[in-house]
């Protein structure tokens, strides 16, 4: 991947973007007349959601060298971040199709086996990009989708280590492919080297078994990380942060896609973090509260990040009038 010198501080991660096809309205898919076209993978939608809330990202990856390729790239271009792919004429880029059964559901169908995405190695990795980043974030799907994948995670976090780069790690746990105990596996192999692990209650109970979610954050804790952090979905979320627990409430929203809130969290959680150094900088309860205010607003729109928040957005959420003139 070619080396080019990002706007300092920075985020650098990558992972899979795929190709997204979805119904416009519930029901099911074998009688839909036709298909949204859009693109969608967990470590862009966090880049797309830092560089909305003011941050410098950088998004590496596969594509497919085909049309569903090129839409991923100008997509995640478009948003502002800084892309740096390779284009695999050797394999098509992955696809993932939505189907809203009910008006409260959906079920995700991935074709992504033998993908571009899953071609990642630690070969592609860009090692002066990633020594010279403030964050590198990664997820437990990278290393769910082959061995090369899972070998450049592990490569990025020691060159990411022996440059004092913080690494974030969201487990976000993909049933559909891998078991949970290869998962868990994985994840307590991953743990210690990280300095940031974001969990939900389920993903953390895979590797520590059933508790309370401040229990769960403990233990996450223990495992290495600094600042552990359960995400709790409409419940807010509870940390534990260099040895102290926080709870952080909940932002009453009516929520309408569910579906990305996840990856809005850990964005304004890790936004934040990068605004350590500036005037004030970030403390745990700034970084809790973008959080949760970024994935409350994520939910307001349907889509994985197309509603990700900017900071001037972020006062609508308790705007005392719907209607700004």
């Amino acid at each position: 991947m070619t080396s080019r010198t990002p706007q300092q501080p920075y985020l650098v991660t990558f992972g899979e973007t795929m190709a997204l096809l979805q119904a416009e309205h519930p029901g099911p898919l074998a009688h839909v007349s036709s298909l949204g076209l859009g693109i969608g993978g967990s470590e862009s939608n966090v880049a797309i959601g830092v560089t909305r809330l003011g941050g410098s990202t950088v998004w590496c990856g596969r594509v497919g060298d085909d049309s569903l390729g090129q839409l991923v790239l100008r997509e995640i271009r478009a948003e502002g971040v800084d892309v740096r792919a390779i284009v695999d004429a050797g394999a098509p880029t992955g696809l993932m199709i939505k189907e809203r059964r009910t008006a409260d559901t959906q079920k995700v169908t991935y074709y992504r086996s033998g993908s571009a995405g899953s071609r990642l190695s630690a070969e592609d990795l860009d090692e002066g990009l990633l020594r010279g980043a403030s964050v590198l974030h990664l997820t437990g799907i990278t290393p769910a989708l082959s061995a090369s994948a899972a070998d450049a995670v592990f490569a990025a976090i020691g060159l990411a280590r022996a440059s004092g780069v913080t690494v974030s790690f969201d487990l976000n746990y993909r049933s559909k492919l891998w078991s949970a105990e290869a998962a868990a596996a994985v994840y307590r192999r991953l743990l210690p080297l990280v300095d940031i692990a974001f969990a939900g209650d389920d993903e953390a109970a895979l590797v520590f078994g059933e508790a309370t979610s401040d229990v769960l954050a403990a233990r996450l804790a223990e495992a290495g990380p600094s600042e552990a952090i359960i995400k709790r979905g409409h419940l807010g979320a509870v940390a534990v942060i260099d040895g102290t627990l926080h709870w952080q409430a909940p932002v009453p929203i009516s929520p309408l896609d569910t579906v990305g809130a996840g990856d809005a969290f850990v964005a304004g959680y890790l936004a934040e973090s990068l605004r350590t150094g500036e005037s004030g900088g970030s403390t745990p309860e700034s970084r809790l509260a973008l959080a949760a205010h970024a994935g409350a607003f994520a939910c307001l729109a349907p889509g994985d990040w197309e509603g990700l928040p900017t900071r001037a957005e972020l006062h609508l959420l308790n705007a005392p009038e719907a209607v700004t003139r």
